[in-house]
């Protein structure tokens, strides 16, 4: 449990000063005799040496306060005797108060059971004896009243000190669980910026790269010369195009929509263009369902892009078949290629993106080798209408 900061007026060193100053004013002055018999003829100054040293135990009220109790009742017990004081008596009752406010949760339970305790015993004594309602209430206020109201109003403030510590230890989880979330959303977008940073961007550019390795190699004049640069000029624009989009988002304040439309399977053209100009010889056979949500049609894009990405990169000069299916519920996309490039590599970055991209609409992906060479195959769970 956090400890609450001490104020000056607090501190034990004051509340004892502050508490023997005022009790030996009274006991020098007789302001407020309690008119007990004494047992013991003593002078006042006798009270007052009592009265010292109960507030010299009012020093150990924070650190030991049931010590300090415990500790301070033979001199209430001496002050009784010599004819008990009001003085004594005040700082006794700030003595159980402490024990029971600072004390731990057990003592001040046994305080408050024994406060309770002797009061039935005084009622049961009473009912044993005969006594009539006057003399037992007379006893129970002079015998009762100054213990339980301390312990009473010691009770009631460690309820509410507790009740405050609850609230703020329920404050401090919150906002641990909302750093937390807040540090999940960060971790969940940078994954997902770092997605379409490869996805995209990296993926136009590899292209670029190898359609102008390809394209140096060419001789002048070459047919193929004019389609190269072409795709290289498509990628090249679809790669600003993609970078200022992000960079819009990111730019913007609020909360706004995708400031360019997502990629879906009906531009699966282009990417098929591309591959063919980095010099991949792609076979299609590809169903373009009418409706598809836009999450499963960007991720079965950006893993038919990836795939080809790859194949062209692990097995340039290769064949390759791209395969779309729909039916029961499941988009099926198949990239199969002949080239054996890509076992060199199983875990790179590629097939990590093409996995999430599958398991953020709720659909798996499996790739590795098969019997022509390396397959990339993602089903994606479509909503039948």
């Amino acid at each position: 449990m956090r400890e609450r900061p001490v104020r000056p007026w607090q501190k034990p060193v004051w509340h004892a000063a502050f508490a023997f100053s005022l009790g030996a004013l009274v006991l020098l002055k007789d302001l407020a005799p309690l008119e007990a018999p004494a047992a013991i003829p003593v002078s006042v100054w006798a009270h007052v040496l009592v009265l010292a040293g109960m507030c010299a135990l009012l020093l150990l009220r924070l650190r030991m306060p049931v010590l300090a109790m415990v500790a301070g009742w033979p001199l209430v017990a001496l002050d009784l005797l010599m004819g008990l004081t009001l003085p004594v008596v005040m700082v006794a009752g700030e003595h159980l108060y402490a024990a029971v406010l600072y004390g731990s949760r057990r003592a001040s339970r046994v305080i408050a059971g024994a406060v309770g305790a002797l009061i039935v015993s005084i009622i049961v004594i009473a009912i044993v004896h005969g006594w009539d309602m006057r003399s037992t209430t007379d006893l129970l206020l002079k015998a009762c009243a100054l213990p339980l109201v301390p312990v009473w109003w010691g009770m009631n403030m460690r309820q509410q000190r507790e009740s405050a510590e609850a609230e703020r230890a329920r404050a401090d989880d919150l906002a641990r669980i909302a750093a937390l979330d807040r540090d999940a959303a960060v971790h969940a977008e940078r994954a997902s910026m770092a997605r379409d940073l490869h996805d995209v961007i990296a993926g136009h550019l590899s292209a670029i790269a190898i359609q102008s390795e390809a394209l140096l190699t060419l001789p002048d004049g070459h047919p193929r010369t004019r389609t190269v640069l072409r795709s290289v000029r498509e990628n090249s624009v679809d790669a600003l195009a993609e970078m200022r989009a992000m960079i819009g988002l990111l730019r913007a304040d609020d909360d706004v929509s995708e400031r360019t439309a997502p990629a879906r399977l009906r531009e699966l053209d282009r990417l098929i263009r591309s591959a063919r100009a980095s010099g991949l010889d792609v076979r299609v056979d590809a169903e373009h369902p009418p409706q598809l949500p836009a999450a499963v049609d960007l991720s079965a894009f950006r893993i038919v892009q990836e795939a080809l990405t790859n194949a062209v990169k692990h097995a340039p000069g290769s064949r390759a078949e791209v395969n779309v299916r729909h039916g029961e519920g499941t988009l099926v996309v198949e990239v199969i290629d002949d080239g054996a490039g890509a076992v060199l590599n199983p875990s790179g970055t590629g097939l990590i993106t093409m996995s999430e991209r599958a398991q953020a609409v709720g659909g798996v992906l499996v790739a590795g080798p098969c019997a022509r060479g390396w397959r990339v195959r993602a089903e994606l769970p479509v909503e039948d209408e």
